[in-house]
């Protein structure tokens, strides 16, 4: 498989630890997206993912996965073993409904893109950027940590699974932009119980080939 990723993409992390826990390896083709305008743009990326961003995920077959949970469950489908999601149905829901609070409530209005519309469009300058994205993380953060089981070494069981994955790699945004975590003392310990593992020690973004 060839995986198309930036180091500091928040996405990217997410799938990069999924394919160290099922120990997958792939190609890895790196996409700057801020070098000469954002190589994301280029026409011979945007043949593989029209919405220009990452990460893709490139089939042995040719086939191309975009965005970073549709391509967590495939995974999750095609190699289960060791799985990222419970056996229970109910319990499945429950870590995926964490997991989308932090891919589809907190990212989103996190990233990149939305930054730079904020500065081009409406006239805020980075500061002002800044203060807006620890304003959607702490508020997400908060509800996260009512979500998660208080009684386990990581959110939901004794293992990292999906919902462990999302929430290291929003950390790393928290971290960088001076977010409240202290506040968040659980998530912070489930955070250092992650890093101690192998598969997410490899997988933070200052250990990637492509890191500056």
């Amino acid at each position: 498989m060839k995986f198309y990723t930036y180091w500091r993409s928040t996405a990217a992390y997410r799938v990069r630890i999924a394919l160290k826990l099922k120990g997958l390896e792939t190609a890895e083709h790196f996409i700057h997206l801020s070098r000469n305008g954002g190589e994301q743009f280029s026409d011979d990326y945007k043949n593989i993912n029209p919405q220009a961003l990452v990460p893709s995920l490139v089939l042995d077959d040719g086939r191309v996965l975009t965005q970073s949970m549709a391509i967590l469950e495939y995974l999750e489908e095609s190699y289960p073993d060791p799985p990222i999601l419970p056996s229970d149905r109910y319990e499945r829901a429950e870590v995926r409904a964490a997991s989308q609070l932090i891919t589809s409530d907190i990212h989103p209005i996190n990233n990149l893109r939305v930054g730079q519309y904020l500065k081009s469009t409406f006239g805020h300058d980075q500061d002002d950027v800044i203060i807006w994205m620890r304003h959607w993380m702490n508020l997400g953060f908060s509800a996260f940590q009512e979500m998660i089981r208080g009684d386990t070494e990581f959110c939901f069981s004794s293992r990292p699974g999906m919902a462990d994955i999302c929430l290291v790699a929003q950390l790393y945004n928290g971290h960088r932009w001076g977010a409240s975590l202290d506040r968040f003392p659980r998530l912070l310990d489930i955070e250092n119980a992650c890093l101690a593992t192998d598969a997410f020690a490899q997988s933070v973004p200052e250990n990637q080939p492509d890191s500056e």
